[in-house]
Order: C-alpha cells, then sequence, then structure tokens
C-alpha cells in the first residue's frame, strides 16, 4: 500500500502569530511549546519524518498534534479531558476543610496563632473530617479559593466620630473640588508629612554589586552617623515635589518647609492653597491651622482622621523614596543622604506624573458600609469609649 500522505496545514495571520507566541514564549509550558512547533513546522510544508527529526519527537506524535490541528484548529492543542482517578474527597469534606480555614485556631480550641497546611490536614484527620490527607492536597483546596489562613494583615480600626466627614473632604479636594465647589486655577492642593530618623549607616564592609545570579550583598554591621527627618509637601495636581531634611521634626521645621512652598509662585499669590496633614505633633488641631492661616493667609489646614495616614498621598512619595533611596541603608554620613534625597526629588521631578487617585466618597462609603456590616459590636464599642 502507498504510504499516507502528511496532513496538510494552513495557517491564518492570526494563528500564526498565536502559535509563535506559544512556540517562543517564555512561560510558555514545555509541552504546549512542541505542539506549536509541530503545527508551525508543518505549515512550512515539512513532512512528518524531518519534523520529528527536528523537533526529536517520536513521528507517530507529530502525526497526531498534526492532525489534531488540522481538525479543530488551536483549541485541539489542548490536553483533552480525562476521566482520571476517583476523587477521594467529597465535596463536603472540602467544604468543611475550607470552613475551618476560614475560623481563628483559638476559637477552636487548637494552641495555634493562625493554620498552616499541614496543621490543617492534621486537624482534619484528628476530627474525623477526612481519612489521613496530605497538606498538599490542603493547599490545592485553599487555593481554589484564594484562602491563605497562615498570612495576616494588621489594621487599626476606625475611631474617630468624624471619619467619613474628615476623609470626604480630603477625596473631594483631590477630585478638585471643595464643600461641593469645584476648585478654580489658582487654587492648589498640598499634601504634607515628615519621615523621620533616617540613619546614617555606615556599612564595616563595601556594599557588593549586584552580580550573575547574586544579588547585591549589603554587610549587616554598621556604625552609626546620626539621623535626619525628611520634610516633604508634594502638590497633588502638578505632581511636583518640595522637600527638606532637617536634624529633627517639630512646629519650626514644618513650618521651615511650608515656607519654602508658599514663597514661591504659584503658590505665593495663589487664591488658596489646601494643605493636607496628618495629626502629628508638628501641626495638630486648631492651633496649628492658626498658625498656618497667620503667617500665611491663603493657605488652608486639612486635618485626616485619626489613624488613616492612607488618606494622605504623600505616604506614596515616602514609600517610593524607602524602596529606591533609603533600603538598603548604606550612608557614610548625613551629607550624603541630604545629597542623595536632594538628587532624587530633582529627578522624580523631572519624571512625575500625578497619582492615579481612584478611592472617591463612593467607595469610602461602601468601605464604612463594609465595617458596619461585619463588625457592629466594635464599632458600638468605640463609640461608647469615645463618649466616655
Amino acid at each position: 500500500m502507498p504510504p499516507c500522505s502528511a496532513v496538510p496545514v494552513v495557517l491564518t495571520a492570526a494563528e500564526r502569530h498565536r502559535l509563535k507566541k506559544l512556540a517562543y514564549g517564555h512561560k510558555t509550558p514545555h509541552q504546549m511549546r512542541q505542539r506549536a512547533t509541530v503545527v508551525l513546522l508543518a505549515a512550512r510544508g515539512r513532512s512528518n519524518a524531518r519534523i520529528a527529526a527536528e523537533t526529536r519527537l517520536h513521528v507517530d506524535t507529530v502525526r497526531t498534534w498534526r492532525g489534531r490541528f488540522a481538525v479543530g484548529g488551536l483549541p485541539a492543542l489542548a490536553d483533552r479531558k480525562r476521566c482520571g482517578r476517583p476523587a477521594r474527597f467529597t465535596p463536603v469534606q472540602v467544604a468543611e476543610a475550607k470552613a475551618l480555614a476560614c475560623q481563628l485556631p483559638a476559637e477552636t480550641s487548637v494552641p495555634l496563632s493562625r493554620w498552616s497546611c499541614p496543621e490543617l490536614a492534621a486537624e482534619l484527620t484528628a476530627r474525623g473530617i477526612t481519612d489521613a490527607i496530605s497538606a498538599s492536597t490542603v493547599r490545592r483546596w485553599l487555593r481554589e479559593d484564594a484562602l491563605k489562613p497562615w498570612q495576616y494583615r494588621s489594621w487599626i480600626f476606625i475611631r474617630d466620630p468624624d471619619f467619613r466627614l474628615k476623609a470626604a473632604r480630603i477625596m473631594d479636594l483631590y477630585a478638585r473640588t471643595f464643600d461641593g465647589v469645584p476648585l478654580g486655577t489658582e487654587e492648589y492642593v498640598i499634601s504634607a508629612d515628615e519621615k523621620t530618623s533616617i540613619q546614617a549607616r555606615c556599612r564595616c564592609h563595601p556594599t557588593l554589586a549586584p552580580g550573575q545570579a547574586r544579588a547585591m550583598r549589603v554587610n549587616h554591621e554598621y556604625q552609626r552617623g546620626g539621623a535626619l527627618a525628611y520634610l516633604a509637601a508634594y502638590d497633588v495636581h502638578r505632581a511636583k515635589v518640595f522637600g527638606r531634611c532637617e536634624p529633627t521634626t517639630g512646629i519650626a521645621p514644618f513650618m521651615n518647609v511650608v515656607t519654602q512652598v508658599m514663597t514661591t509662585e504659584p503658590y505665593a499669590s495663589a487664591k488658596r492653597v489646601f494643605w493636607i496633614v496628618d495629626n502629628g505633633s508638628s501641626h495638630r488641631g486648631k492651633k496649628a491651622a492658626d498658625r498656618l492661616t497667620k503667617a500665611f493667609p491663603n493657605a488652608v489646614m486639612i486635618h485626616t482622621p485619626v489613624h488613616a495616614s492612607w488618606t494622605n498621598q504623600v505616604e506614596i512619595f515616602f514609600s517610593v523614596v524607602q524602596r529606591k533611596v533609603v533600603a538598603p541603608n548604606d550612608f557614610t554620613n548625613l551629607d550624603q543622604i541630604r545629597d542623595r534625597l536632594q538628587a532624587f526629588e530633582d529627578r522624580y521631578n523631572a519624571a512625575a506624573q500625578p497619582l492615579q487617585w481612584k478611592f472617591t466618597t463612593s467607595d469610602l462609603d461602601d468601605l464604612l458600609a463594609r465595617l458596619d456590616r461585619h463588625t457592629p459590636d466594635r464599632r458600638e464599642e468605640s463609640s461608647a469609649v469615645l463618649a466616655a
């Protein structure tokens, strides 16, 4: 009998583009990369034997994937569904395992602070929910619902009675509105704060630059060279930073950065300049607001809610400074810190764009509603403490 001719493969432009991404993509699974390569070579008119020699696959494997693609196209390159081994655990057992993971161990009389997959597997067996079960099986179940009971995040419960009012005012200012009236072209919003105790840690051995298969190395031992504070005022809508280094924080250093901003244009002749600050001792309460207005009549101080520094955009700039300038801390003296911060400030101002702040007053109302639904007793407790 004459040998069977290879199935012809004709690709559209879209199919060729997709197959090339699969064949040469770094994140493509190895089997899918092989199948895409087979189809691409088949589209060039290569025989099955030649493709098998080039890809080091068996000729039957080449014939299989070439034929599947010719019949079903790109979807046919995926593995077909298989019946597999019968499930060992029932859906009820899986649901009970996830429910246990969503409880604090202390609430179930287990002397642990957090669940781990091995601990959950042992507890499921001890309670008779399942027979012997591996930690990897429990981890796979939890991954389906993105459950990670071994992780935790700290948070502070809202205890400012005027939280909604204060936070909404700041959200409106970010949206260029104040008391329901849009801001004019001669009105500006400044977000200001201090980054305290930036230490000069002179390492006992020089820092080693990164190399092949080696991260940058910073010596653990160091000598202290003092510390300073970095004060910054960030123009929210113009994405411009005004910073200065001071020996410490306080009223005088804060007023220094205010003066630095308010004596330059366009702020000196502006109609109003809103200063968003937290409740730190340098600018806390009505006295600080009066002091600012007395020094600069066109300045208006706006305080964030208590323990809500996340509403202050300058904190985002400080996080950038911490990651890109300060850490890992390796400075011989304080002058080197000042020079580095000033150079980074110039670099940032040259290319910065306003932050894409997406948290609005509607999101704020949704957040407060969720907190009321989940923790009503704690909300009443906090209100009672504040009232007392």
